[in-house]
Order: C-alpha cells, then structure tokens, then sequence
C-alpha cells in the first residue's frame, strides 16, 4: 500500500506472527496501535493461553507451543537486558528438511 491510507492503516494495526514447535506459522492483524500492543505484550507473554476472536470464529494459542513471536510494525521502546538495539537481520529463520 502507498500513501496516506497505508500510513493510517499502520498507525492503527498491529501484526504479529507467530512461530510453532512444529514449524507452522501464524500471523494476525490485530486492531491496537504498536503503542497500545506494547503495553499489553510482557502479560501475554506469561498467559498459557491467547486468545483471538476472528470475524469468522475465535482462535486460541498454546503459548508453550509458541517459539517465536515478530511484531510489526517494531516496538522500539523495549529495552533492557537481553535487548539489541539497532539489529538487522542477515538471514531469514530456516527450517531444517531432510528428503
């Protein structure tokens, strides 16, 4: 998307993918802000349970189950140990297929 509409769009959603054990993914847009996603996320991340309620049904994720989550757009404000500001990413997560 280009222009204002996509800007907007941003602003005012957040998507999150979620990686599993099994290597499937997941992603949603959920209709906070970054700012709003940021507040919430350090107790999600302690519930066993997420729960997303979909137009179409509701969808419920065994966090145990979870081993990566990506945010975006980022949440620069996270800080502390563990953190890495300013990071890139040389590769992209590959799973590991033997034929």
């Amino acid at each position: 998307m280009k222009g204002s509409f996509a800007k907007y769009t941003q602003e005012m959603n957040t998507e999150i993918t979620f990686y599993y054990i099994d290597g499937n993914t997941e992603s949603f847009s959920l209709p906070v802000n970054v700012q709003q996603f940021q507040a919430q996320l350090q107790e999600l991340l302690k519930q066993p349970w997420i729960t997303f309620h979909l137009m179409d049904e509701t969808v419920c994720i065994c966090t145990e189950k979870v081993i990566k989550i990506e945010i975006k757009p980022p949440i620069n404000k996270i800080q502390g140990e563990g953190v890495f500001t300013n990071s890139q990413r040389i590769t992209a997560l590959q799973r590991n297929v033997n034929r």
